[in-house]
């Protein structure tokens, strides 16, 4: 039952964030190919998003599925000599900066390049703007924030707006109960790996 309620708030969240990205269009440079947000992350994921995850991975070729199992040993190896709390890698299911398991990515995967709001409540841009992708043609680089002055120069478009997309807000013990769902642990991906 879990893994079907899981499902059905996926329809919900993909529904809502199409929106969103839909809505912000002007400001959003996401494309196939592109692969930043994937080469640079955690990537955390519940136990839900990871049995969805398993399930593309089965489908992938044998090949592949050798291939993404050898990336995830030496990702493994390299987080054992950093020995660091955080640690950032690409995301072993990245080849030829696609996704090969995009159907089935995680809710990181789908709601990352929109402007979050943070904990604080306070707008957060995506990594990728102060690399001249996502919100950077509205963006203040020295101050991190969004130009008005920048904004008006565009013309008569949507205006630039933050969403609650959080990783922590969308796996929330609301979101959870509302569709009873157990999200179980959250852990970086590379860690269910064992």
């Amino acid at each position: 039952m879990n893994f079907e309620n899981y499902l059905i708030y996926l329809a919900y969240l993909n529904k809502k964030l199409s929106g969103f990205f839909e809505n912000q269009y002007p400001y959003i440079c996401c494309k196939k190919g592109c692969a930043k947000c994937c080469k640079n992350g955690e990537y955390p994921f519940s136990q839900p998003e990871f049995d969805l995850l398993m399930v593309g991975f089965l489908k992938l070729p044998e090949e592949l599925q050798e291939k993404v199992l050898a990336k995830i040993k030496c990702i493994k190896e390299e987080k054992q000599k950093q020995n660091n709390e955080k640690f950032i890698y690409e995301c072993p299911f990245l080849f030829d900066n696609e996704c090969c398991v995009y159907e089935y990515r995680g809710i990181i995967c789908r709601s990352f390049g929109l402007i979050a709001i943070n904990n604080q409540g306070d707008s957060k841009a995506p990594f990728c703007a102060f690399e001249g992708l996502n919100y950077a043609n509205v963006l203040d680089v020295d101050t991190k924030v969004i130009s008005l002055e920048k904004y008006e120069k565009l013309g008569d478009i949507p205006q630039p707006l933050a969403f609650n997309v959080r990783y922590d807000f969308l796996t929330s013990k609301s979101i959870a109960e509302n569709f009873k769902i157990d999200f179980g642990d959250k852990k970086p991906l590379i860690d269910w790996f064992k």
